[in-house]
Order: structure tokens, then sequence, then C-alpha cells
């Protein structure tokens, strides 16, 4: 069932993004919203897990998972928080190559916390999923609307797949591995998060909707969160 939702999640992003993929005032707010959803996520349950485990230096790998993150961005050009112009003409030096690669490695490493996951809609589950729908969206709107035909379905397929691949090679860790992952998976849900969240405003003018959208996925985060809790 874990595997369905994440599959499903890139699905219905990509089939959403090639046929609203044009609006690019959607995107932006899908986005936002699935910040706000995602940081609270991360501060909520990724953080307070990870430092239960009383691991020494455990914010380390909080650190590396930022840097690891940074990095992958110089392979997807910030296509994490919806910097798809840096894309616009040079797609074909791009796709497949550097753009899926970073992602699968991004997706991948998601993945792996949910390797000994007995429940479904966990509110970190929830976060991967609330991550993948418009990352997915961007993706299906810029590779259809650059007529990228079988290269667009096979790109959609491998990103779909990362994070069950992590998920299923993760049963095979050592279990006391858990917390170094879900540290990592925190530094980069803080540093995506944080930069669509964070970015600086046109004009630097308030952007009240923006405010608006990141309030809601906190609460619809929030919800989840209680919810898994009773």
């Amino acid at each position: 069932m874990i595997i369905f939702l994440l599959i499903l999640s890139v699905a219905v992003g990509a089939v959403l993004g090639s046929f609203f993929g044009k609006n690019e005032g959607f995107a932006k707010k899908l986005l936002i919203l699935s910040a706000g959803f995602l940081i609270t996520i991360c501060l909520n349950e990724v953080f307070p897990e990870v430092y239960k485990s009383n691991i020494h230096n455990i914010g380390l790998f909080v650190i590396g998972g930022v840097i690891l993150q940074m990095l992958l961005e110089n392979l997807t050009k910030g296509f994490e928080h919806g910097h798809i112009h840096h894309h616009d003409g040079a797609e074909h030096s791009i796709i497949p190559y550097s753009l899926i690669a970073g992602l699968f490695i991004h997706a991948f490493i998601e993945g792996i916390p949910l390797a000994n996951e007995k429940s479904v809609f966990t509110p970190y589950l929830m976060g991967i999923i609330a991550h993948n729908l418009p990352i997915s969206f961007v993706l299906g709107a810029f590779l259809f609307r650059n007529r990228y035909t079988f290269p667009s379905v096979l790109i959609i397929s491998v990103f779909a797949l990362s994070s069950p691949m992590g998920m299923l090679l993760g049963k095979y860790f050592d279990p006391n591995l858990q917390p170094y992952f879900l540290a990592i998976v925190g530094g980069i849900f803080l540093h995506i998060s944080s930069v669509i969240i964070f970015e600086s405003n046109k004009n630097h003018k308030m952007e009240w909707t923006k405010i608006i959208l990141v309030i809601v996925g906190v609460l619809l985060a929030y919800g989840t969160h209680l919810a898994h809790e009773h």
C-alpha cells in the first residue's frame, strides 16, 4: 500500500502537470503549500524522532542532508523548489541525465526510512507524498511542454519508483542505521522547504497569499500529526 501511494503521488502530479502546467501561478502555490506541510512534518515528526535516538553528533547528519541537497541541486538546478526556468533553453543538455540522476538520488534516500514502516498514512509518508505532488507536477509540465514523449514516460517512471526502491533496499540495512538516514532526510526536507518559504519576495513586498498557503500547509500537516498520535 505504501509503495502504491508513493507511485500514485508522482503519477497524479505528472498528469496534472501535463494538463495544467502552463499555469505557473498554480504550480507556485502548490509548492508553497507543500513547503508549509513539509517543514511542519520535519519539525514535528522527523527531528523529534532523530534526536530521541540520543546518538552523539546526530545533528551532523542533518547538516549533511542540507549539504547533500545543495550538491544535488547542481544536477537538478533547483527543480525541487520550482526553478523550472533554469532549464529553459537547455533542455536537451539536461534531460534525461543530470536532472533524473539528481531527482533519483533525492527520492531514493527519502524512501529508505520507510523500510520498517508498518503503518499507512504516517506523517512522514504524507510528507513525502505532499513533496512528490508539486515536484512531479513541475516535472510533468516541463517534459510534456517540451514534447518529450517516450523520455517523459521513462523519466517520470524512474522518479516514481525511486522512493519505493529506497524503501525496499532499506529493508536490508541494519535497523540501527534508521536515525542516520532519517537525519539526512530531515536536512533535505529542511533545506527544500525553507528555500521555498523564505525565498525573497518580489520587491520585498508582503505576499499574503504565500503566508496563507504556508499556514494552510502547516495546519494540514499538524492535523496528520494529531491523527497519528491518536
